[in-house]
């Protein structure tokens, strides 16, 4: 997609959340002063990094605006300072400016090395040019796993100034100056440009891990507005000025408040990590610094990396035990993607137990809750369920002996640990179901597969994201009559049971599928009980036609192909053997490299037949979405629900789309960044 067409529409995006935020801030918000535990009981605040730099390049102008309009109105934006030869501030996020700029393109020979922290280091330096030097260097995006489609000229770096005057960020700055020393040693004057320019532009924080630089400035700022930070770095890293540790600093926090009246530390300070990538009890950390009268701000957010397993990759989860834990709220967070605190903040803290649900969109799990544990186990279905998904799922297979079980798939490779068993040796071709070898659940006995181990999916193994590794072999699988019977017990809306394959199973295996299910259903109790519904889904008519004239259940037919419009004749056609279709997320919004390219007609042409639409596959992890989603399964999920209008979800993690669900629809509309595209501007 060319770069402008990609600016192009995220600006449409963006001239249409606008108007939402702006609503929003006019809205009741029940989060009152006196329920948050910050230092002053005020709302914790959002500290732009960089502007948006989870998605845009970091201190370039879109970065900076698109933080401005999908923010809380109060968001703060954040500034690493460096000087110019000319003693010039700009913003970049790295004393070396050839991980986030193209000047290593255009001065390939200006490289030099210094002594930085001590070490030696070569790269290209602010020192070594002027302003004017810089004016062609364009800003690039210094993390890989981010989309690279903004690169290039087209965004140039930017002065203190400029942010001020060309973005007016609505409250102010945050300056961070992280390397004074090394400025001091090429005779340029950090604190010199930090008092002027404070003069002319208003700041709102000065933060830096030097406490030498704060020292120097605190007289100057007394009685100010503007606020010290002292921000703290690795726990075993030195101290330049004092020679300590920094975690020997955090335990004399007396000395930090005669310089600095709050601090910012990494998230692992106060909720620490262990090495398996889980959670520890939180720390002390908050609440000694409140004690001290120090606010305490977070860092190291970001919506693509640095997840506990904790939290299964939902961002939302992370940021509200840092603030709505019930023991301490945290007075602000340093995010790479803003729009995530602030609908943490707005629309998620302080939620009660009883908040009504939205009536949409009903959740449906995906071999239950199996982002979290392995598919289709009971720990899969138990987690879907106490996440409150209102339908649980069982993807039907056949053993040999005829017993249909839950299995995420027909071929036991994808989702056991067959290729490691005794039954390895069963692997074979057949072409009628996948062009691949595999190990077939219908030439093993339903007490063969229960030897099996479970293994968890991990579908972004490529970009190192792995989903709950304690649990990547746990739980039990499930026969469908046992699935039926623990549904039952359960406040469920329903059960969805997918079948494939049947035509091949009945030929050339003697195996009848339908019937079978059929069988189980009737002796389950689910033939004669009208609590709970059940919903057939496959992509095969005849399946579906099989279960219209022999039940009364309801149908669902799954489209297992990206589509853009559907013909009067095939809607017709889908509506005389089903209620509803699942359409794959593709199939509403298309996209290009992960960029959305429009919005089909497919939802509102199936809903003019009465049918309704379910989307598929919702995860938490961040390739999963496209970048018009902002790496956020929430604001994905929202843009869906209310921009497509979809009747349904269909989630690895339910539990993400119940909270979503948890908020009543007047409120959403008003907290959250509904993206509504402009289908004449935006045709496929």
């Amino acid at each position: 997609m060319p770069i402008l067409r990609v600016i192009f529409l995220l600006f449409v995006l963006h001239s249409v959340v606008a108007p939402v935020s702006a609503q929003r801030s006019k809205a009741p918000n029940n989060n009152t002063a006196s329920s948050w535990k910050t230092l002053r009981g005020n709302a914790p605040l959002v500290i732009a990094k960089g502007g948006f730099s989870g998605l845009f390049p970091d201190s370039s102008s879109i970065a900076y605006k698109t933080a401005l309009e999908t923010s809380l109105s109060n968001v703060i934006v954040w500034c690493d300072v460096q000087l110019t030869k000319d003693r010039f501030g700009i913003c970049l996020p790295e004393l070396k400016l050839d991980n986030s700029t193209t000047i290593a393109n255009l001065l390939p020979n200006m490289s030099k090395v210094y002594l930085v922290n001590g070490e030696s280091t070569r790269g290209w330096f602010s020192v070594d040019f002027t302003l004017n030097d810089l004016q062609n260097v364009g800003l690039i995006q210094r993390i890989y796993s981010r989309t690279d489609k903004f690169d290039g000229n087209q965004f140039s770096i930017l002065t203190v100034e400029d942010v001020a005057t060309q973005i007016k960020p609505p409250v102010g700055l945050w300056l961070n100056i992280q390397h004074d020393a090394f400025f001091s040693q090429q005779n340029l004057s950090m604190r010199g440009y930090v008092l002027s320019v404070s003069s002319r532009v208003r700041i709102n924080y000065i933060s830096s891990p030097e406490v030498s630089f704060l020292r120097s400035i605190v007289a100057r700022f007394k009685g100010n507005r503007t606020k010290l930070v002292f921000r703290f770095l690795g726990a075993e890293d030195t101290e330049p000025s004092t020679n300590q540790s920094y975690s020997s600093l955090l335990k004399n926090l007396t000395f930090i408040k005669r310089f600095a009246s709050g601090i910012l530390v990494p998230k692992s300070y106060i909720w620490p990590v262990n090495v398996g990538g889980y959670l520890l009890p939180h720390t002390s950390v908050v609440s000694d610094a409140h004690k001290e009268g120090l606010e305490v701000f977070a860092s190291d957010f970001a919506n693509d990396a640095g997840f506990s397993y904790n939290y299964s990759y939902n961002s939302v989860s992370e940021y509200l035990s840092f603030i709505d834990n019930g023991d301490f709220s945290v007075d602000g967070v340093l995010s790479d993607f803003p729009i995530t605190p602030s609908e943490a903040i707005d629309c998620f803290s302080h939620v009660s137990n009883k908040s009504t649900e939205q009536a949409m969109p009903k959740v449906v799990s995906h071999n239950g809750a199996s982002g979290m544990f392995p598919g289709c186990t009971d720990l899969a279905y138990m987690q879907a369920v106490e996440d409150g998904a209102d339908y649980i799922d069982c993807s039907v297979q056949m053993t040999q002996d005829g017993v249909p079980v839950c299995l995420s798939s027909i071929n036991l490779i994808d989702g056991t640990t067959v290729a490691q068993s005794t039954f390895s040796s069963l692997s074979v071709s057949i072409p009628e179901i996948q062009k691949n070898p595999g190990i077939f659940s219908f030439n093993l006995t339903w007490k063969d597969i229960q030897t099996l181990k479970p293994a968890i999916s991990n579908p972004y193994f490529d970009y190192l994201l792995v989903r709950n590794p304690a649990y990547r072999n746990a739980g039990s699988f499930v026969s469908l009559a046992d699935f039926l019977t623990f549904a039952l017990s359960k406040p469920l809306a329903g059960v969805l049971i997918n079948i494939e394959h049947a035509a091949y199973l009945a030929e050339k295996q003697g195996l009848g599928i339908t019937d079978a299910v059929l069988d189980v259903l009737s002796k389950s109790g689910y033939k004669n009980q009208t609590t709970q519904e059940v919903i057939i889904q496959s992509t095969n008519k005849a399946v579906l036609t099989k279960f219209k004239k022999q039940s009364g259940y309801r149908l669902m037919y799954m489209v297992d192909e990206n589509i853009r419009s559907a013909t009067n004749s095939s809607i017709e056609d889908i509506k005389s053997f089903a209620d509803s279709v699942a359409v794959s997320k593709e199939s509403i919004f298309p996209d290009n490299q992960l960029f959305l390219t429009g919005v089909t007609n497919v939802v509102p042409r199936l809903h003019s037949f009465n049918l309704s639409v379910y989307a598929y596959l919702f995860r938490n992890e961040f390739p999963s979405q496209a970048w018009d989603f902002y790496s956020d399964p929430i604001v994905e999920i929202n843009s869906y629900v209310m921009g497509a209008e979809i009747d349904g979800v269909v989630t690895d993690f339910p539990g993400t789309a119940v909270a979503y669900k948890s908020k009543e629809i007047p409120t959403l509309q008003s907290c959250f960044f509904t993206l509504r595209f402009c289908k004449d501007l935006l045709k496929v």
